[in-house]
């Protein structure tokens, strides 16, 4: 637990569920407004079109009753051929094609257009009518009674296909849609990026580091982005200040340690002696695992490079044939030699107390250089594997001092791994014991 009371894999966790979320939601929120101003606009170009088709039906068909019937008048035997085109069929008969108008709104309309585009043919009898065509289309058909009482008949070919201009005008509304929302998430994506990077280093100190944040972008990430450099230089503070102040105690606690050591020479009873030596003991070793895992938390040193066989049998030297070492290579690799020299004795020294005995061995995996250290003692059951990086984690509930430990090892190994890029894991072989994998930190 951190000084703002909460783990930092929790608060790096937060960041990463909340990044990728709200620029999820913006980007939906932002589709939707393409789609339905994409939508109103063919909407609103098709309404445009109907009208549009109306009122040039309407022009058409006055400036053809108007032709037709001087042409009519001039030559009556040409009328049909002259007038008929590729839109517009013609003729003129002595009853009419359409018997009566037609009750259809849109008709009206077209006839009063008619009449508005040629005021002179309004009073005479004009019916039209729509005629079903092969496919789905519908002419226009109609007939207007001349001066000599003949009639003339007419068909505008399919009044309901959509005129070609307004096609045009939708497709360049669909790419120009498509194109503003292009536009408008690639400006997105600029501007999520300062809250990706932040999503980053939340993860990074996450992991016990401390990164300076470019207070860059919008307002509101360059305020989060000061907060959390305010905070991270907060919690700095306030592991050093814990350190410091745990040094201090230390120091103070170890005097009159050494001075209750020498006075258990006095006692004359050896059982009591011996029991007061065994407190003093604990106490002080007590005191050195604390230690180890608060400097952990703020420890810091250069990358070398480190040939890790040679590394794995100089760390393994002091414990004779109680640890086995299987590398079948040396590679050099560039790390953080201390660190790793921290985590391994931890390690070896944990597999020891509860085995015996400790199987080391070398291997590559997933492009990592990784030491395993494999015992045959109790195990570890899986559902231990994270509660045991906690802190003073006991298997045993009550807390028995029957087995030496205080529950700082493997969590100080955990926050070193973290800080410096390695990491940490567990697995139970089937022929029982337990293996930890330690995945040596790489410098970048």
């Amino acid at each position: 637990m951190n000084a703002i009371g909460k783990p930092r894999e929790e608060r790096a966790a937060i960041f990463r569920r909340l990044s990728p979320g709200f620029a999820v939601h913006i980007a939906i929120v932002f589709l939707a407004l393409g789609l339905v101003q994409l939508a109103g606009s063919l909407i609103f170009y098709q309404i445009i079109d109907r009208q549009t088709l109306r009122d040039d039906h309407a022009r058409r068909v006055a400036e053809l009753l108007i032709v037709g019937e001087r042409m009519h008048a001039i030559a009556p035997a040409q009328t049909a051929t002259n007038m008929t085109t590729r839109y517009l069929l013609a003729n003129v008969s002595p009853a009419p094609m359409v018997a009566a108008p037609g009750d259809d709104e849109m008709l009206a309309d077209i006839a009063a257009r008619i009449v508005a585009w040629e005021p002179s043919l309004g009073g005479r009898p004009l019916h039209l009518a729509l005629l079903a065509e092969q496919g789905e289309g519908r002419n226009l058909a109609g007939s207007l009674q001349l001066a000599d009482g003949s009639w003339f008949n007419f068909q505008s070919r399919d009044i309901t296909s959509m005129w070609p201009v307004a096609w045009r005008a939708m497709v360049l509304t669909m790419l120009l849609t498509a194109a503003f929302m292009g536009i408008g998430l690639v400006v997105l994506h600029r501007i999520g990026k300062p809250l990706r990077q932040l999503t980053d280093v939340a993860e990074t100190i996450g992991q016990g580091k401390q990164i300076a944040i470019s207070e860059t972008g919008p307002k509101d990430l360059r305020d989060l982005a000061h907060a959390m450099n305010v905070m991270q230089e907060r919690i700095a503070r306030l592991l050093s200040d814990q350190a410091a102040a745990f040094e201090a105690i230390t120091h103070d606690l170890r005097t009159p340690l050494s001075r209750q050591l020498v006075a258990t020479r006095l006692v004359d009873d050896d059982e009591l002696s011996q029991l007061l030596r065994d407190s003093i003991e604990e106490i002080t070793e007590l005191l050195d695992s604390l230690q180890a895992y608060l400097n952990a938390q703020h420890f810091t040193c250069e990358p070398e490079t480190v040939a890790l066989a040679e590394f794995l049998r100089s760390e393994v030297s002091g414990y004779g044939d109680a640890i086995t070492i299987v590398a079948s290579a040396d590679p050099r690799v560039r790390t953080f030699r201390e660190p790793l020299a921290l985590a391994l004795r931890a390690l070896i020294e944990n597999a020891v107390q509860y085995a015996g005995e400790a199987v080391v061995s070398l291997h590559r995996r997933d492009g990592d250089w990784v030491i395993d250290i494999s015992d045959n003692g109790p195990g570890l059951a899986q559902e231990f594997y994270q509660p045991v990086l906690e802190p003073f984690f006991r298997l045993d509930e009550a807390r028995q001092r029957n087995t030496k430990g205080f529950g700082l090892g493997i969590p100080m190994v955990h926050r070193l791994m973290m800080r410096f890029n390695g990491s940490l894991g567990f697995s139970s072989p089937a022929k029982g014991g337990l293996t930890v994998h330690l995945t040596v930190p790489r410098a970048s």
